[in-house]
């Protein structure tokens, strides 16, 4: 396992740098590719939301919630699929 890594993001014309572990800077990424947004773009919404809450923080927040809705998801579907196969 790698250390943190440290990036630079451009939120509305200003430059910041955001610390992550790399496996949190895949999932963002993905996440951002998912939403069809650049990553610059998706780091921008995600500030404008975040409150007093430490950058990088809220962003490991944020991909956190998008892996476990799309856990649930697929979860359901699975479900579904499982429900459908049983009234066959």
């Amino acid at each position: 396992m790698k250390g943190p890594q440290k990036h630079s993001l451009t939120l509305r014309g200003h430059r910041t740098s955001v610390t992550l572990e790399p496996e949190f800077w895949d999932a963002f990424r993905q996440m951002a590719a998912a939403r069809d947004v650049a990553l610059n773009e998706l780091a921008a919404s995600i500030d404008a939301e975040r409150g007093e809450v430490n950058l990088a923080s809220a962003i490991r927040v944020h991909v956190l919630r998008w892996l476990r809705s799309a856990q649930t998801a697929e979860e359901r579907h699975m479900f579904q699929e499982e429900e459908r196969k049983g009234r066959e």
